[in-house]
């Protein structure tokens, strides 16, 4: 299986750092309306690649945690290219 690649073309590989930049599918449409704001509020951010599947696409996964109630929510998310882009934060 060939690397994936974002949407500038650069390889995606597990640990590279990309930007969520947009989400498709319908998949997303059939989330449950709570479930569809937190997996949304995903764009924007920053996630390191866990894994590469057999479709080649990046995965990410956020987590949140309700400390009220004791509970953790997580997202794992498979991304195309055209809704990633690598980010090259060595310069900090």
């Amino acid at each position: 299986m060939q690397a994936p690649n974002d949407k500038h073309g650069n390889i995606v590989g597990v640990g590279t750092r990309v930007r969520l930049i947009g989400l498709t599918g319908q998949w997303l449409e059939d989330l449950p309306a709570d479930e569809k704001s937190a997996v949304l509020s995903m764009v924007g951010e920053v996630f390191e690649v866990e894994e590469i599947d057999e479709y080649g696409q990046a995965w990410v996964r956020k987590s949140w945690s309700d400390s009220q109630g004791g509970t953790c929510n997580s997202h794992s998310i498979g991304l195309a290219a055209h809704e990633m882009e690598v980010v090259n934060d060595t310069a900090a």
